[in-house]
């Protein structure tokens, strides 16, 4: 199975930016547009702790085990999702604020776990928790090219549609909650709405507690 480990914001932190970005985007820039930006659907968003890839059925039970006991060290911390930003002028992200120590340290952890049991290391950078909103779709990556009069009318090609949403939501402030706990989430490429992923909850583990409840 290809995993990964995610803290899920609760409804009603994800339904606050959800209007605040119906005040930023257009009428056909939703997880069903045709745009030039593939959004996620808001069931789906997440900040990824860890990334494991593709996970044998033998070392899945011991990845599973071993994040149980990580989440039962750490205590329960406070988080916020805020400010926004891009990443390779293709990918749109809300940032995580709140007790963001207590995150790093239990994003390490997991980061740390997963070289373990696989073998493999997660290269990615997560010294930037957050929380991806939208991925610019591969025929839109290219800019704009100017003078060009049918495109006008066509609105901005991707990375600067995600420049322009990054700009506008720089400055959003979501509500507080406490985080009790993360996920372990098996992905399906290809398989979601859109053409992105489908995620599956494989197990959720509480913090400051030693049971995980599989679904």
């Amino acid at each position: 199975m290809r995993l990964f480990a995610a803290v899920q914001p609760p409804e009603h932190v994800l339904a606050h930016l959800e209007r605040a970005l119906a005040a930023v985007r257009g009428p056909d820039e939703d997880a069903g547009g045709v745009g030039p930006l593939r959004w996620a659907a808001l069931e789906d968003r997440h900040v990824t702790l860890a990334f494991f890839g593709e996970v044998p059925d033998g070392a899945a039970p011991d990845l599973a085990d071993g994040l149980a006991a990580i989440a039962a060290a750490h205590a329960p911390f406070r988080s916020q999702l805020r400010g926004a930003g891009v990443f390779d002028r293709r990918v749109f992200w809300i940032g995580v604020g709140g007790d963001v120590d207590a995150l790093g340290a239990l994003t390490a952890e997991c980061v740390g776990l997963g070289e373990e049991v696989t073998g493999r290391t997660d290269s990615r950078v997560r010294s930037r928790s957050h929380l991806t909103v939208a991925r610019v779709r591969s025929q839109a990556r290219a800019r704009p090219r100017p003078y060009r009069r049918r495109e006008t009318t066509a609105g901005p090609a991707g990375p600067d549609r995600v420049a322009a949403l990054s700009h506008a939501l720089a400055v959003y402030s979501g509500p507080e909650w406490t985080v009790e706990d993360f996920a372990l989430v098996s992905s399906r490429p290809g398989e979601g709405r859109g053409g992105g992923p489908a995620y599956t909850t494989e197990a959720t583990l509480a913090l400051g507690h030693a049971s995980s409840s599989g679904t």
